[in-house]
Formats: C-alpha cells, sequence, structure tokens
C-alpha cells in the first residue's frame, strides 16, 4: 500500500514539557513516576497549517525537560532546514542528519524520541491539510473503530481497579508484574478474580532473568494469559528468547524498546514473538511504526502499539492502529492522568471493548499549542 506522498514546508516548530502532579505513583518493576510529563510540538507550515505531535519522557525523571530543549535547539530547526520533506521520510531524514550528533553524545533514545514526535506532528499537520481524520488519510480503507485494553495496572488494588475499568467499557486488561512471586500471584488472582474470563496480559516490564521467567511463565500459564510482555531485558541475545519461546507456554511481546527498521525486521522474522509493540512517540513516528506494524501483520503476527503518556500521543496511536488494521488492541493506562484525560474527551468514547474515533481531520484535537496545554493541566 502506498504511503501519502504529499510534502511539508516546516517554518516553525514549538515545544513544551509540562507536568501533572498525581496523588498514586505509578510503579514498575524498575522505576516510579512520581508525576505525570509530557512534551507537546507543534509544527507549523508555509500557509499557517499546523500540527502537534508529543515525545515520549517517562524516564529518567528529568527527560521532558531535556526532551523539549532538544526540539527547540536541535531538531527543531534541522526540519526546517531539511524542508520540503514529504511526510512519510521525516523521521528518516532526521535521524540519518543527526546520527553522528546520536553516536557523539550517545543519546540515541532521545534524539530518536523528538524525531519520533515531530513525525507525529508533521503527520497531523498533513491529514488536517487534507481534511481527513489521521487513520482514513493513512489508509483511505481503514475502519476509525479498534480494540482496546486497560493498561497500567499495578499490584496496589488490581481487582478494584480492574472493576473501574471494565465498568468503563473495558473488555481486556493487562497487570504489572515482576514484584516477587508472592506479591505478583496476589495480583493475578485478585483480578482474575474481578474480570472473569476476559481478556488477561501482564507485563514484567524488563524484570526478569531467562531462569525466572521460564519459571513465572509456567508458574502463571493457569491464569489464561493472552501474553507475557518483556520478561527479558530488550537488549538480551536472541539465544535467551528463544530458549524462553521454546520453554514457556505463554505468547511473548515486546518491540516498545526496540530501536531500529533492522531490529524490527529481525524480531518479525525470528518467529519469537506474537505481539509486536512499537512505541510511536518514542521511535519511528507514524511513518516507522506504519512500515513495522504493516510488515508484522504480513508475517501472520499482531501489532499492538505500545503507549503509556498524554493525550495526543494516545490518539495519534489510536489513528496509527486503525490504520495498521488486523486484531491488535490499544493500550490505555488506567492510571489518573490529566494530561491524558482533558484532552481525548468525546475523541475517543470507548464501549464492549472498543473505541471508536472521531472525524475530525487529523488526531482530532482543534487548536493551537498554547490552547491545547491550557486545556491538559
Amino acid at each position: 500500500m502506498a504511503y501519502p506522498s504529499d510534502e511539508v514546508v516546516i517554518t516553525a516548530v514549538r515545544a513544551v514539557a509540562v507536568r501533572a502532579p498525581i496523588e498514586t505513583h505509578v510503579r514498575t518493576s524498575f522505576g516510579i513516576m512520581r508525576d505525570r510529563p509530557a512534551v507537546f510540538v507543534e509544527v507549523e507550515d508555509s500557509s499557517g497549517q499546523r500540527g502537534l505531535g508529543e515525545i515520549w519522557c517517562n524516564f529518567p525523571s528529568v527527560g521532558a525537560e531535556h526532551r523539549a530543549r532538544l526540539v527547540l535547539e536541535t531538531a527543531g530547526p534541522l526540519l526546517q532546514q531539511l524542508s520540503p520533506l514529504p511526510v512519510g521520510a521525516v523521521f528518516a531524514r532526521l535521524m540519518d542528519k543527526l546520527h553522528v550528533l546520536a553516536i557523539q553524545s550517545g543519546e540515541w533514545g532521545p534524539l530518536r524520541q523528538v524525531c519520533a514526535g515531530l513525525d507525529i506532528a508533521c503527520h497531523d499537520l498533513a491529514a488536517r491539510r487534507a481534511g481527513l481524520p489521521l487513520y482514513a488519510y493513512l489508509d483511505g480503507q481503514a475502519s476509525g473503530s479498534v480494540g482496546a485494553y486497560a493498561s497500567g495496572i499495578g499490584p496496589e488494588a488490581p481487582a478494584e481497579v480492574a472493576a473501574r475499568e471494565l465498568a468503563r467499557g473495558h473488555e481486556s486488561f493487562k497487570l504489572k508484574v515482576g514484584f516477587g512471586t508472592e506479591t505478583d500471584t496476589k495480583s493475578l488472582d485478585a483480578i482474575r478474580g474481578a474480570i472473569g474470563d476476559r481478556r488477561l496480559m501482564i507485563d514484567a516490564n524488563q524484570g526478569w532473568s531467562l531462569d525466572q521467567a521460564i519459571a513465572h511463565g509456567r508458574k502463571f500459564a493457569g491464569y489464561g494469559l493472552d501474553w507475557l510482555e518483556e520478561p527479558l531485558r530488550a537488549d538480551r541475545p536472541i539465544e535467551e528468547w528463544r530458549a524462553l519461546h521454546e520453554a514457556m507456554p505463554i505468547a511473548i511481546a515486546a518491540g516498545e524498546n526496540m530501536n531500529a527498521v533492522a531490529e524490527f525486521e529481525a524480531a518479525i522474522a525470528s518467529g519469537l514473538f506474537r505481539f509486536l509493540q512499537p512505541d510511536a512517540a518514542k521511535w519511528g513516528g507514524l511513518s516507522g511504526c506504519l512500515g513495522v506494524a504493516r510488515a508484522a501483520r504480513a508475517a501472520g503476527l499482531v501489532y499492538c502499539p505500545h503507549y503509556l503518556g498524554g493525550g495526543i500521543g494516545l490518539l495519534a496511536s489510536a489513528h496509527l492502529l486503525a490504520a495498521a488494521g488486523g486484531e491488535g488492541l490499544l493500550e490505555i493506562d488506567s492510571n489518573p492522568n490529566p494530561l491524558r484525560d482533558n484532552l481525548v474527551t468525546g475523541l475517543m468514547p470507548l464501549s464492549g471493548g472498543r473505541v471508536t474515533l472521531s472525524e475530525r481531520p487529523g488526531i482530532g484535537l482543534a487548536g493551537d499549542l498554547e490552547s491545547i496545554v491550557a486545556r491538559a493541566a
């Protein structure tokens, strides 16, 4: 399927780091989020049309402000210099020009993330200019409805959170594990009791060794799990992933910490992963992740976008999944986040485990960056 060939001529780039306080911290096996950060970006073209994007910035705790400055001082000016650009080439061209800087600085992750956010913003701009919702801009045959699941359910009160999300319209759920066998088992008992036989997945956030992953996978298989996500560190040798695949009865999901086309191609070709989960705000933007999603689907895998941030990135991920098609599920964090909740209201209603996307142009958010930040706060 042909990628949209429209060019963008970017004349201005804006970025802002924002933080929302939260009462309950978000725990993972490797760290804690004590507030909810976001970096929102805006691009403007030569005709005054604007587009919005978002950059992954959850970790380290100072990451948001750093990435905003990278946009304003490095990647944003470069995007203007490279214009005009085909919208589908934004991420790749930016990273090509920043390759030496990434080597010199060692900041591959932050640079990939800011380029991904700018790629999202350019796509929003192009879709707005075309007068189409983003999913239809990317694929004119796509449906505006996608499956979804409640994510980010921690060990503090899994049954209560799952019951709340079930009442909101979710039919699939993902539990965070990696907090010790006793805690993980209690959490699984609680959430399975709350959701009955509905779909359940677990995410270890790279928290286990190979032996631990095999032991836990076998122990937890009786809970009827759809997938086990990132049981090993993402950079562990392929031999370890193969050993895990051969020893464990649960399908493996991964991808949020893969960072190159070749890495995704190798993962797809390996046959070890049933679910592939690139994060469009972390790597590739829409152009990179749509290519991965289509390749994964062609190989018989399921594309499920990873996402854990603010409202702009969630909307973009939803439209990306709709354009990619297939049986994948949209990840919707169950933890409170004003920077998400205040922006997506009315744009992606949830019912029966599915989200319906707005027909408004682009990702559906009207207004400029300043008004968006004010609305999110």
